[in-house]
């Protein structure tokens, strides 16, 4: 049966699912983090050591600056609300990407939530932000003085003390990795999935887990 250490998220779908809601992409988003909420809850249930979530691309800076502030002020509002919650439960918000870039309150938001949580251990929660996966590899080829290994490389990728995804779970419909973690991924199972995220639930989860274990994984070998 196979471990599992990691999973990962691209959560797919949240605008559509406001919009066939005859409401707004905004409202899908708000929906969604109930489901994040859920699948974090499940996740310690089920004793995974880390899970992450595509919570902004360095594409997503495409959409429209509303959608944009509204997303930033999501997350301010979530963390003010809920950090208590998130520290007495053990989980340590840890942030994969670029930040510099981010408004300030924001960026004050995400490091005090890493300070507050950063002795937690019952689960690593991996928040991907202004994240992009060729980005992440051109600036571990930078930060590269020696010679170029595939071992020094992953000491300066942004998961550079993290265990590669075992699971990477896609909603939406759409089938592509959408410039997310493209190193890590070289051996993942992945699960594309029509629903859209806020309809994605703990029995969903639970059947790809099921599904997952029962896979034989060869890594190249036979």
């Amino acid at each position: 049966m196979n471990k599992l250490n990691h999973v990962a998220f691209i959560m797919d779908g949240n605008g559509r699912w406001g919009k066939k809601r005859n409401k707004s992409r905004n409202f899908g988003h708000l929906s969604g983090v109930s489901t994040v909420k859920k699948i974090v809850t499940t996740s310690i249930k089920l004793k995974i050591p880390v899970i992450t979530f595509y919570v902004f691309s360095t594409e997503n800076w495409k959409r429209p600056k509303t959608e944009i502030n509204f997303l930033f002020r999501l997350i301010i509002d979530y963390f003010e609300r809920e950090i208590k919650n998130v520290v007495s439960n053990g989980i340590k918000i840890n942030l994969i990407g670029n930040i510099k870039p981010l408004p300030k309150k924001i960026k004050f938001s995400l490091k005090k939530t890493t300070q507050l949580t950063k002795k937690n251990s019952k689960i690593i929660v991996n928040l991907a932000i202004n994240y992009g996966s060729k980005d992440e590899i051109v600036n571990a080829l930078r930060n590269l003085k020696t010679k170029i290994t595939i071992k020094k490389l992953e000491k300066k990728l942004y998961t550079k003390n993290l265990p590669d995804p075992d699971i990477l779970i896609r909603t939406g419909g759409h089938k592509r990795l959408s410039n997310f973690m493209l190193w890590q991924l070289a051996y993942t199972e992945i699960y594309f999935l029509e629903k859209l995220w806020p309809d994605f639930n703990s029995t969903d989860f639970k059947k790809i887990i099921f599904n997952y274990k029962k896979i034989k994984r060869n890594f190249g070998a036979i």
